[in-house]
């Protein structure tokens, strides 16, 4: 990974939405037919929220709500999206600072991609064992030098 790779890059075109007006239960079975983690929840056209597996653990079912409900009243909003122009770089940036898996990807405000920190681990990950060897050293000496501060 380096400053030149971009979102557009890396992110997957195929995003599963749904409408704000259905179900967890119908947001669940989507999830489990597309055998993803999570949904963008779309009101009139637009993107509006997101619904996750931790989303329905910890509103749905640790609330003991219904199945029926919603997904206006649980989605997690407001949406944190990125510019597919923006660099790998700053998507890292962003999940590391908003405590987030997933960012839903936006051109011109359209609704264009989705990457999830998996794409990220599988572009860190991408090149020669060697480099992967060079790149760990340098990480574990910057960690080291930042404990004896």
């Amino acid at each position: 990974m380096d400053d030149s790779t971009f979102v557009k890059d890396i992110m997957k075109n195929n995003v599963i939405s749904i409408d704000s007006s259905m179900t967890v239960k119908d947001a669940s079975e989507m999830m489990d037919n597309a055998e993803v983690g999570g949904i963008v929840v779309m009101e009139n056209n637009i993107a509006t929220g997101i619904i996750t597996e931790r989303d329905i653990v910890r509103r749905i079912v640790a609330k003991n709500k219904g199945y029926s409900t919603k997904l206006k009243d649980v989605m997690s909003t407001p949406l944190i999206t990125i510019n597919s122009d923006e660099t790998v770089w700053e998507l890292a940036q962003l999940m590391k600072v908003k405590k987030i898996h997933r960012v839903p990807v936006t051109n011109q405000n359209k609704l264009v991609g989705i990457v999830t920190t998996t794409d990220l681990a599988r572009i860190c990950s991408v090149g020669s064992n060697a480099e992967l060897h060079k790149i760990t050293e340098q990480i574990l000496m910057r960690m080291k030098q930042s404990d004896q501060k």
